[in-house]
């Protein structure tokens, strides 16, 4: 069973991209959102097993949709930014993500690690 990853950010140039690179490393790609809301109608739709989050979601708050999906049974919550983990490790921490990848070191194996679980 392959892990099934929702992807979260308003970048659709890095949407595309990072899902063509998970899928290529043996996740399966649940879907995509850009928005808040649409993150939200698609976890509750497609139940995936984690949910990577970018923390600058626009005009929206990453950190607040992660408090909002990890206090539900949404899956796991993982943030992703082009910050320094270190720059906002106290901010994602108060979230109940279980953790952070920067975008530039995002791959299926991090994912894992942070999930806590061998998909195949």
């Amino acid at each position: 069973m392959a892990l099934r990853c929702l992807i979260v950010d308003d970048n659709e140039q890095f949407l595309v991209s990072a899902s063509r690179l998970l899928e290529s490393q043996g996740l399966e790609i649940a879907g995509r959102a850009s928005t808040s809301a649409e993150a939200a109608e698609l976890v509750t739709r497609l139940s995936p097993d984690v949910v990577l989050v970018d923390v600058q979601l626009g005009d929206e708050d990453g950190l607040q949709l992660a408090r909002r999906l990890a206090a539900t049974s949404a899956g796991r919550v993982i943030m992703i930014s082009t910050h320094d983990e270190a720059e906002l490790a106290d901010l994602w921490e108060s979230t109940g993500a279980v953790g952070f990848v920067h975008k530039t070191t995002l791959s299926a194996h991090a994912i894992r690690a942070l999930v806590g679980q061998d998909f195949e």
